[in-house]
């Protein structure tokens, strides 16, 4: 009796499945990211900032292209070359791919970060790559709409100083949309990954 009653019961949620549009829910169901997914979030949606060469940029103008957006500073000791050197190993891994992959560096220090010093730094790990600045009031107001922490500690000089800050980066669809951010050492062939995938919803 219970088998049989088990077996109506599968057979009325199937009918149930059934009407409700064959299963679609099945066939809807949101990709598996190994970076942590974002979708639809309400915040981090657009910026004005300048490049290194000069020019205003907003996230509109990388339609097409999947956005990897890092904060930084070209004074930073590790994580920040680490996660560029990452990026452009990324990028070289997606094959032709790899020109739909927009690498951008947002300097969380204006003082020293000039145009000069930010075109030369990025020169380090790709062509492709953009280092965008802003002045320090519009930064902070930035930075709070993108949930990044950053604080100045003082060194021995006026100049020598650090910057405390969140190690990790955005990750945009080729819609301008975001979708993941993927903490600071996580492994390469997992954002990888998830790019591809990204990719491949565009395609």
């Amino acid at each position: 009796m219970h088998k049989r009653n088990a077996l109506k019961l599968i057979a009325a949620c199937a009918m149930s499945a059934g009407a409700a549009g064959l299963f679609t829910a099945c066939s809807e169901q949101k990709p598996a990211f190994v970076s942590i997914d974002l979708t639809g979030a309400d915040y981090a949606k657009n910026f004005e900032l300048t490049d290194h060469n000069g020019k205003v940029r907003h996230l509109p103008d990388f339609a097409g292209k999947v956005v990897v957006l890092f904060f930084g500073y070209t004074q930073c000791p590790d994580v920040c070359p680490t996660a560029m050197v990452e990026l452009a190993s990324i990028k070289k891994a997606l094959g032709q791919d790899g020109e739909r992959l927009q690498g951008l560096f947002v300097s969380i220090d204006p003082q020293r970060d000039t145009p000069e010093v930010l075109k030369a730094y990025m020169g380090n790990f790709d062509p492709s790559f953009l280092a965008l600045t802003t002045s320090p009031e519009k930064l902070a107001e930035l930075a709070k709409d993108f949930k990044v922490y950053y604080k100045k500690v003082e060194g021995k000089t006026p100049t020598s100083y650090t910057m405390d800050h969140s190690a990790g980066s955005y990750v945009y669809d080729t819609k301008g949309q975001l979708r993941l951010f993927t903490r600071y050492g996580s492994a390469a062939q997992g954002l990888t990954a998830d790019i591809q995938q990204l990719l491949k919803e565009a395609s």
